[in-house]
């Protein structure tokens, strides 16, 4: 019955009843017609399961429930229209509403498949093939709906042949670049989380788009690559190599003057840069350095490394430039300086006579403060400063390595360090082992005074804990003192025993008998060890 004619009739109970029946008639038809308890409970089932499994996108599950909500509406309407009078406009509105159970329909099942299944398989799915899927979906519900308003858009676009090809011509760009993206999401050479470079761009892969591919730089800019231009020009793809860990290698470059050995040199930038880890720089392979070239006035050398954190790449080269300077700093090398420099400084005898004295001085009283030394004479320690070798660390260097052999001695004048001994007796001297701290030392200290004169291997690991400098005291600097007064072997012995029995106190815990027999054992060996090692009668 049409609207007008309700409203025109008697207000009485029974027409009311009847026009209300015919609604619900209508409305029931329409009902039927859709499928009501078919295809609505699985649609909703299946929005059901996305609110459940998929978390990520739940502003996308909203509209979709938006979308099927429409959808439930355009049911009465429908219902309404044929109960005026208007089937027309009845047959539009139920294609529109059919549109949008197909949209929610299409876009649900893809939340499920790509969002909340996809992440559980073992392979990542290309982000292309989720979108050409929901393109074809639509594309095929389309066809499906106007086919059932009689309208026939195969034959449109037959004949259209000439709209065709100017639409073509318009996005030749457009197209170059989605088949470009096609091609890279199908043989995943460049993958997102890649470090890439092409032309000046240097970044990671963010994300690979159907137009364009966008890399995150280090200056946390993000950059937006066609497709077509990926695909044509050279790509650099930093780390990547069959069956290798993700790592790429840096150079690192120095200079240092000819009068310097080039072997001396690079054994003593190598043995500091393989002495303890520098982090982000890979262990396998290690680090090495080579000589690149001969220049007018220097050789030039080159630091290579593997770095693991392509992020870092600035601040790692220059951990390894700090590494690098210290190490020539603690050899007595120089960086070179510029072939046109001129040093004006006029140099005469008393001016370096002062100098000198004045050093001497400042290492003698260096000397008079470390407890081994304090029975020496005045020339003694004269003598003994003429002799020292100053050697800088840089923070976190090891100076001296558990189990290693070294006949020398060090006075810590700026700077702490940490003593550290193996956890193992198995793991010491291995690259990676376990220690654990017995001490710390600061400036006036002194460590590696049983190697200089026993030549017992190190007994613990001594690391910077910030820049420090020492002065490096050998054997041969403190042989001819002990051949003129044997007899302060005694003293030495005595202070050697005394510091041994500190370490083996903290590392297993003596009680004070123990104490007292380890500390007679332990003079008496070391006065044995100084006499054969210094040949002394």
């Amino acid at each position: 019955m049409p609207i007008p004619t309700l409203l025109t009739s008697q207000f009485s109970i029974l027409n009311f009843r009847a026009g209300f029946a015919d609604f619900l008639n209508a409305f029931g038809q329409e009902m039927a017609t859709q499928k009501f308890l078919v295809s609505e409970i699985t649609v909703l089932a299946l929005s059901f399961l996305t609110f459940r499994y998929v978390a990520r996108n739940r502003g996308l599950v909203r509209t979709n429930v938006i979308i099927f909500l429409l959808h439930l509406l355009s049911l009465p309407i429908t219902a309404i229209l044929v109960f005026s009078g208007f089937p027309g406009a009845a047959g539009y509105v139920r294609v529109i509403g059919d549109f949008l159970y197909f949209a929610t329909l299409i876009n649900v099942s893809a939340l499920l498949l790509f969002e909340g299944l996809g992440p559980r398989l073992p392979f990542r799915i290309p982000t292309i093939a989720r979108d050409i899927s929901i393109f074809a979906a639509y594309v095929f519900a389309i066809f499906a709906l106007t086919r059932a308003l009689n309208f026939n858009i195969s034959g449109l676009i037959a004949t259209s042949a000439v709209i065709t090809a100017v639409i073509g011509l318009s996005m030749q760009d457009t197209l170059g670049n989605t088949l470009a993206g096609l091609a890279l999401q199908l043989e995943q050479r460049v993958r997102v989380g890649d470090w890439i470079k092409i032309d000046q761009y240097n970044g990671k892969v963010r994300e690979i788009r159907w137009r364009q591919t966008s890399i995150e730089t280090r200056n946390w800019d993000t950059v937006l690559i066609p497709n077509s231009q990926l695909v044509k020009g050279m790509v650099t793809i930093f780390g990547l190599r069959a069956d290798q860990p993700l790592q790429t290698r840096r150079w690192v470059y120095f200079n240092v003057d000819f009068r310097f050995s080039p072997n001396e040199v690079i054994q003593c930038v190598t043995d500091a840069l393989r002495s303890a880890p520098i982090d982000n720089v890979a262990a396998t392979p290690p680090p090495n350095v080579i000589l690149m070239d001969f220049k007018e006035s220097y050789c030039q050398y080159a630091v290579r490394y593997w770095l693991t954190d392509f992020a870092v790449d600035d601040p790692t080269d220059s951990a390894v430039r700090v590494r690098v300077f210290f190490a020539l700093k603690r050899a007595g090398i120089t960086l070179s300086l510029p072939a046109h420099a001129v040093f004006m400084t006029e140099e005469n005898r008393k001016r370096a006579a002062r100098k000198e004295v004045a050093e001497i001085n400042s290492r003698v009283e260096a000397l008079r403060g470390v407890e081994l030394f304090h029975t020496l004479k005045d020339e003694e320690l004269a003598e003994l400063a003429r002799e020292i070798v100053v050697a800088p660390f840089a923070a976190g260097e090891t100076i001296t390595k558990q189990g290693a052999v070294g006949h020398w001695l060090y006075i810590l004048t700026k700077g702490c360090v940490s003593v550290r001994v193996a956890a193992n007796a198995a793991e010491i001297g291995k690259t990676g082992a376990l220690e654990r701290e017995v001490r710390q030392l600061c400036r006036g200290e002194v460590f590696g005074e049983m190697s200089l004169l026993t030549g017992e291997a190190r007994a613990a690991t001594v690391f910077a804990l910030d820049d420090c400098e020492c002065f490096k005291l050998d054997k041969e600097a403190f042989q001819s003192i002990l051949e003129n007064r044997p007899e302060i072997t005694d003293d030495i012995s005595r202070i050697l025993a005394k510091r041994k029995l500190e370490l083996e106190s903290v590392i297993e815990d003596l009680d004070e008998a123990t104490k007292q027999a380890r500390m007679k054992h332990n003079e008496s060996h070391f006065l044995e060890r100084i006499r054969s090692f210094f040949a002394l009668d």
